[in-house]
């Protein structure tokens, strides 16, 4: 069976530009399965590490430190007629209005015109989650900032990935199975928008914050205070090893519960 690992291009708040912006790629046997944000200095070390742009990524959210690499992404990819219009973007449907405003709406994406940001891309808009690879990836709603601006991912047996968010305990205990690790956003100081360690150590119980991968730090000194506090915290460029996919070990299709179909 294949291996799978969780590659964490950055792992720092927007201000810690040393740690490389929060970003991870799921990898299949070493090969990017699917890119998790694409900030600027993520983008430059997804290229750095595979040599090649992305096939497919998932955003979780519209602040720069985690879209602010889609500009030039879109220019390697316009550009390449092999590329061009088969890069997968998984969109959580209540983001679109957000990347069309934030990224997509400047007056002439080429000076040249004739181009579409959207020509990039093959955008597969979803609010559940979304099939890639023959996977199924649950889609969930994170607390950062204002309500359905920001989420998560979740591959069932493998790993979760909270994106930027205040404590989800609630959510987090009704994903997968229990065991997945679980990359989570923490400060050594929370705020309105991020978790802080004490907010996690006041609110998860111990059995969920055994699983907690830590990232989206200020500094390295702040991980190290994190470490120090018996935290797990993830460093730029480290692997986080993980179990296959549930769906893959069970040797079934594992995909969103199934809708009854209307009556006849």
């Amino acid at each position: 069976m294949a291996n799978w690992n969780l590659h964490f291009l950055g792992v720092g708040s927007a201000s810690a530009v040393e740690l490389g912006s929060a970003s991870a790629v799921l990898e299949r046997d070493g090969a990017p399965l699917l890119l998790i944000d694409c900030g600027q200095e993520a983008l430059t070390a997804f290229l750095a590490r595979y040599g090649a742009p992305p096939s497919a990524l998932f955003l979780t959210h519209t602040h720069l430190d985690h879209v602010a690499g889609m500009e030039r992404l879109f220019v390697q990819t316009y550009f390449d007629a092999a590329r061009r219009g088969a890069c997968r973007l998984y969109l959580p449907a209540a983001l679109v209005p957000w990347v069309q405003h934030r990224i997509a709406d400047y007056p002439g994406v080429l000076a040249e015109g004739g181009a579409n940001f959207w020509d990039a891309f093959r955008v597969i808009p979803h609010s559940r989650g979304f099939w890639h690879e023959g996977l199924w990836f649950d889609v969930f709603p994170v607390r950062h900032h204002a309500p359905d601006t920001a989420f998560g991912l979740a591959l069932a047996g493998s790993f979760i990935y909270t994106g930027d968010t205040r404590p989800i305990g609630e959510r987090l205990a009704a994903l997968g199975d229990g065991s997945e690790p679980i990359a989570h956003d923490c400060g050594l100081v929370g705020n309105p928008s991020h978790s802080g360690i004490d907010d996690l150590e006041r609110e998860y119980p111990p059995a969920l914050r055994e699983r907690l991968w830590l990232y989206h730090y200020g500094s390295q000194a702040d991980g190290q205070a994190l470490r120090a506090r018996g935290c797990r915290v993830l460093c730029r460029g480290e692997d986080l090893a993980l179990s296959p996919p549930r769906a893959l070990r069970e040797g079934s299709v594992a995909g969103p519960e199934k809708v009854a179909a209307p009556p006849a």
